[in-house]
């Protein structure tokens, strides 16, 4: 069984039957624990960003990736198979990453389906997104640049500067701040010199976002700005969870620029008496504290721009205009 997820706006235009949606392929290939939830981000995310667009958004998932019986199950009666992506046509495509297991990523089981998706993104000339992993798996395809695993994992929301005027951020201020959640990154230098064009840089998580045009663009996000504001603290918890569990061997870093000193004192608390008593059974007294979602303008500025050159790409003439509401799922 399939599902669709729709994004739809009304408009007196309708009538004249300038009534085709957008249509938006999304590769969620996140692991079973943050597979709803990152299909709820994009979501809301994309319909904040597209609400004077029709937009339908279609759900679909690597098969080879390792899943429990409960993600076995949803993807099976929420997603359609990856097969049905190779046979129609969408306006725009988003990658997400997945959980990494193997050191280089041409040996992780998704890499064949990744290729081919990459492939097929070039071949039909998709514009798409690739997020975090996502990006680093599509530029070791594209052009053999290998990403390089960091001494400590970077996460946090970071400063990030714009380099040059290209209207994905279009609208943005100079500098604005979002999250980043990595073990691995990717040598700016190195894209440069391959022709890809950096869009904004942070000098603490690096290259940000950065654009490959051929036969058509590509989109490269190394940070997450479709997070929701509680996103790096459920991560946070859960690297707390495997530290107490004995399966992280050093206890994990605060997230960066995320929590105001009150929030911080509190986890510093916890930490040490964590390190003190070490216990599985301490994660139920983990601090509950989730921060603005500081970001929040900023994603839809970025996504908003993207689904306009969407929009003009195909011709704005064939789009409904208006305000706009998610619908509940339907099989």
């Amino acid at each position: 069984m399939t599902a669709t997820l729709r994004v739809v706006n009304h408009s007196s235009r309708a009538s004249e039957g300038h009534d085709a949606p957008l249509e938006i392929a999304l590769v969620n290939n996140m692991p079973d624990a943050a597979l709803q939830t990152t299909e709820q981000q994009f979501t809301a995310l994309l319909g904040a960003a597209g609400a004077d667009y029709n937009i339908r958004i279609r759900f679909f998932s690597f098969p080879e990736l390792l899943r429990g019986q409960s993600g076995r199950s949803y993807v099976a009666e929420q997603y359609e198979p990856i097969e049905q992506l190779w046979s129609d046509e969408f306006d725009g495509l988003i990658v997400t990453g997945a959980e990494p297991r193997t050191p280089d990523l041409r040996d992780e089981v998704y890499w064949p389906s990744l290729t081919r998706l990459v492939a097929w993104a070039e071949e039909t000339a998709t514009p798409a997104v690739w997020s975090c992993l996502a990006a680093h798996a599509a530029v070791l395809r594209l052009d053999g640049i290998e990403r390089t695993r960091l001494e400590e994992k970077i996460s946090g929301v970071f400063r990030c500067s714009k380099v040059g005027d290209h209207p994905l951020v279009s609208g943005l201020p100079t500098s604005w701040r979002l999250p980043h959640s990595r073990l691995n990154t990717l040598d700016p230098e190195r894209l440069i010199a391959a022709g890809y064009e950096l869009v904004s840089f942070s000098d603490e998580a690096g290259a940000d976002a950065f654009i490959l045009r051929r036969r058509t663009t590509f989109v490269f996000f190394q940070g997450h700005p479709e997070y929701d504001a509680g996103a790096l603290l459920r991560e946070y918890r859960r690297d707390v969870g495997r530290y107490l569990a004995g399966t992280m061997e050093h206890y994990p870093e605060m997230p960066a620029g995320y929590f105001d000193d009150e929030r911080a004192h509190s986890f510093d608390a916890f930490r040490a008496r964590a390190e003190r008593q070490r216990s599985r059974d301490l994660l139920e007294e983990f601090p509950d504290s989730s921060p603005p979602h500081l970001w929040h303008d900023v994603a839809i500025l970025l996504y908003g721009n993207w689904l306009g050159a969407l929009v003009a790409e195909r011709g704005s003439d064939r789009m409904l205009t208006g305000s706009g509401a998610a619908s509940a799922r339907s099989p």
